[in-house]
Formats: structure tokens, C-alpha cells, sequence
């Protein structure tokens, strides 16, 4: 099981979130998405890094992409986001039956859920819940067609932990997660994590392979 420590930032604001980027780039543990789970049908793997740290009140993540292809066809929150150039984070309160589904695409449109499967149960976020989540990309938030190429782009999103968590925080906290880099609908289709996934065909939704993130 992957498994790295997420460390505490006092001064992360997610009001200042071009200088909450600066810092997660120094200061934030760094994790690789580079498990290539279905080398046969998808063998392609973009170079995806990512950065995460936390306050009391947000968790913080900073996603930095080198790969082939970009697109952001959907524009607008709860769009199919994961066929654009997306970057997903996957999360669940270890003995919970929920976990959640953060997905953004390059240009920072997201769906966001909680449910216990891929299509079970799902409730995704109203609008004054995604509202919550502040945002911040390389890319202007426009719709990109296709476009041939390498690209280097980045996201970062600052997450409420009242989101995640439905009770008071008690440090240090356990997370099951699990972070991905996918593009469903594009030239190169890729479906890479950090923590390795052990089934037959591309599938994010599995708990089962969830890795454990430590909130010092």
C-alpha cells in the first residue's frame, strides 16, 4: 500500500492562492502518479506530479502535468470532465461506506461526489458546496479543443476539510486516497495513479486500492 504523510502549513490561505502554490511547490509532500495499471491497452503515462499539504480548515493540492495532448471541452461543474486532460483525487474516511470523487480538468471545471460505487448512491455537490473549493490553473478557463502537442500545465485546488470530513478534527487524521491523471476522449487515453490498481480493466472507483495519506 502507497502511503506518505501530508504535512500542517499554518500560513496556506486559500484566499491567496497564487502564494499557497508557491509554497505547496517547496514546502508541500510530493507524490508521483505514475503507476501504469493497464500497460497493454493503455500504456501511455504523462509525467504527473503532485504537492499536498493542510491547515485545520483546507487540504491542499497542487497537480503539475508534462504530457501529450490538451483539451477541456467541458466548461461548466459536473460536465465529463475525466474525458478532457483531467487530474482526479479519490478519498475516503477509513471505516466509512463513502468516499469522494474530486476530478478537474486542466481548465478547472470539476464534478465532485460522494457515494459508496462508481454507481451506487452518488450525490454530487450542489452548487454552494462546489462553490467552496477554490481553484487556480495555468490554463485559461475557456474551452480548448483538442490540441496536438506537449503541454505543461498545472491545477491546484484547496479543499474545505469540512467537505471531507463530517465531524470535528482531531490531528493527526487518516485518509484512504488515491490520486489519478486520465483523459478518456483524447488521441493518447491514459488512466495512470499513485497508488496501484489491481483489476482487469480501467476502473478509479476502488476503494480497495485506496493508499493512506497521514495528516500530521
Amino acid at each position: 500500500m502507497q502511503a506518505i504523510k501530508i504535512p500542517y502549513i499554518q500560513h496556506l490561505s486559500p484566499a491567496e492562492i497564487e502564494d499557497a502554490v508557491r509554497c505547496l511547490s517547496e514546502e508541500g509532500a510530493e507524490l508521483l502518479v505514475d503507476k501504469v495499471n493497464w500497460p497493454e491497452s493503455f500504456p501511455y503515462a504523462p509525467e504527473t506530479k503532485v504537492r499536498v499539504a493542510h491547515t485545520e480548515e483546507h487540504l491542499f493540492i497542487l497537480y503539475k502535468v508534462r504530457g501529450l495532448q490538451l483539451r477541456a471541452l467541458a466548461v461548466k461543474d459536473h460536465q465529463n470532465v475525466w474525458e478532457d486532460s483531467c487530474v482526479e483525487f479519490f478519498c475516503r474516511v477509513p471505516g466509512s461506506a463513502y468516499y469522494m470523487n474530486f476530478e478537474s480538468n486542466c481548465i478547472g471545471a470539476m464534478t465532485v461526489s460522494r457515494r459508496i460505487s462508481k454507481k451506487e448512491d452518488v450525490h454530487k455537490l450542489q452548487a454552494e458546496e462546489m462553490a467552496q473549493i477554490q481553484r487556480w490553473t495555468t490554463c485559461k478557463p475557456q474551452c480548448i479543443e483538442e490540441q496536438d502537442g506537449e503541454f505543461l500545465w498545472q491545477v491546484a485546488l484547496a479543499i474545505p476539510l469540512s467537505l471531507i470530513f463530517r465531524r470535528p478534527l482531531n490531528f493527526p487524521e487518516i485518509l484512504e486516497a488515491n490520486f489519478y491523471k486520465c483523459a478518456d476522449k483524447t488521441r493518447y487515453p491514459h488512466f495512470v495513479s499513485w497508488s496501484p490498481i489491481d483489476l482487469p480493466t480501467p476502473n478509479f472507483h476502488c476503494p480497495q486500492f485506496f493508499g493512506r495519506m497521514v495528516l500530521e
